[in-house]
């Protein structure tokens, strides 16, 4: 029995069905838990630890974990070690000391958002800051939004042959349905259940396919017939080890990662928060690997892929070692990855403009009952879910071209303007807003036209450009307008 054979089967597609309409009844069950604005954006600042480490781990990882680092790992070996162990180690330090310090200062502030806590950090009572902010998450979050869905239509044209039209509508639809009933609340505890699905793909997946291999050592032995260097995770190159080491830098600029740690309940829970986020991110991050050099013994040849694809090893040895059930369940757990960064990063655009732009800047000198708050941030989720599947239906190109530097855009203009301004007293509101700008120019100037003569991530000479404009700019003697609380 072939993969669309096994997906055809009645087990198998109501497996499939019961991943995909599981956040839907989650996000009835959370519905009456949302009566806030700080509810539905920060799930009123009440989240256990745990459910806070899953949900950031789960958020940032999508489907570039599942099929990508796979992939990865089939086409270069264990050389894709050092992208996990890149993002793995900068965030065990982000949950303990940025994660901590912002929490803290958020709830002190009263910010809601990330823009919220930079003006009242900054003083910044004109409002740069929000304007060039929110301009810069709408472009790389809604990209990345659209970018999700367009990879969720595929999955379902893939298992099912559902055009694009309408694979684009369920994977919208089925993420607006539980973020506008449930908001944050609802997003977080279903990062926890894709965890878990995640966890069995990533984990069940290689162990039984070692096992039925022949052990470590068979593998090791066909790998090296195929390839000496295979194995060695220095064959890639300095070059490509520093790129991969710097994808954790673009981690304390990930506005749908900060705000997990915004909303725990106890800014002390989030040190054991660190350590089980950290475990699940090795756990996963390597059974993605091994997943890649599996597939590169059984599959030795990439043209025996479907569509020479080296990402669809994950379903290929989903296909190959287990049943119908398990096989259902393990493709949903594709999608359930694809949209569990979906959901999170479109609250993050619907905050934004919520918060940032309507109540802050447009209705500022007017008072807003809660209520009313709330009906303005569902609306909105919807505008923007809306414009998102409009981008993924239009612009596929310019989607998938934009998501390459999204997570390097959102990195460089945000990352170290959250760094200094925990640490650095001196933080000043101009540096902050030409980091941000700075940060943006250069990751899209380097992509363009510096990144493949120098083979260096665009995202390592942005974020240091920011940082070291922050640092200059916040030398200079402040204007007068300016506070530091």
């Amino acid at each position: 029995m072939n993969a669309y054979e096994k997906l055809a089967h009645p087990l198998a597609f109501a497996v499939f069905l019961v991943t995909l309409l599981l956040p839907v009844l989650v996000g009835f069950l959370t519905l009456g838990r949302t009566r806030s604005q700080s509810d539905f954006f920060l799930g009123g600042r009440a989240m256990n630890r745990f459910v806070v480490a899953l949900s950031a781990v789960s958020s940032g990882r999508s489907a570039w974990l599942v099929l990508g680092v796979s992939g990865m790992a089939y086409t270069m070996g264990a050389g894709a070690v050092w992208a996990i162990l890149g993002y793995t180690t900068v965030e065990f330090f982000q949950f303990i000391y940025i994660g901590r310090r912002l929490r803290a200062r958020t709830e002190e502030y009263g910010s809601i958002t990330l823009l919220d806590y930079f003006e009242t950090r900054t003083g910044d009572t004109r409002q740069v800051i929000r304007v060039v902010g929110a301009i810069i998450i709408g472009i790389f979050i809604t990209a990345y939004v659209s970018a999700q869905l367009s990879g969720g239509a595929k999955t379902l044209s893939s298992a099912f042959g559902i055009g694009p039209a309408a694979g684009l509508l369920i994977s919208a639809g089925l993420i607006l349905v539980y973020v506008v009933l449930g908001g944050y609340i609802a997003v977080a505890y279903n990062d926890v259940l894709r965890a878990v699905i995640m966890l069995i793909g990533l984990v069940v997946l290689p162990a039984v396919g070692l096992a039925q291999l022949g052990g470590e050592r068979v593998l090791r032995e066909i790998l090296t017939g195929l390839d000496p260097g295979y194995l060695d995770p220095r064959s890639v190159g300095l070059g490509a080890i520093v790129g991969f080491l710097g994808i954790g830098l673009g981690s304390p600029g990930q506005p749908h990662i900060l705000v997990r740690y915004m909303s725990i309940d106890d800014p002390r829970n989030l040190r054991p928060a660190a350590v089980v986020g950290t475990l699940w991110n090795v756990v996963l991050g390597f059974g993605a690997v091994l997943i890649g050099l599996l597939g590169r013994a059984i599959v030795p040849r990439s043209e025996d892929l479907p569509n020479a694809d080296s990402e669809m090893v994950y379903l290929v040895l989903s296909s190959h070692f287990f049943g119908p059930a398990l096989y259902g369940l393990l493709v949903g757990g594709v999608f359930a990855a694809i949209l569990s960064t979906a959901d999170s990063q479109l609250l993050v655009v619907a905050s934004t403009f919520v918060r940032d732009v309507y109540e802050k800047i447009l209705k500022k000198r007017e008072a807003i009952a809660e209520a009313q708050r709330l009906r303005v941030s569902r609306i909105v989720v919807l505008i923007s879910g809306g414009l998102a599947l409009i981008l993924a239906y239009l612009a596929h190109d310019l989607v998938f071209w934009l998501v390459l530097f999204a997570w390097g855009g959102l990195g460089a203009s945000l990352g170290p303007a959250v760094i200094f301004s925990l640490y650095w007293k001196r933080t000043r509101r101009l540096a902050i807003v030409v980091g941000m700008i700075l940060g943006t120019v250069v990751t899209v100037g380097w992509r363009l036209w510096l990144k493949e003569p120098t083979g260096i991530y665009e995202l390592i000479p942005a974020f240091l450009c920011s940082a070291a404009a922050i640092l200059l700019i916040s030398l200079l003697p402040p204007d007068r307008e300016e506070s530091r609380p």
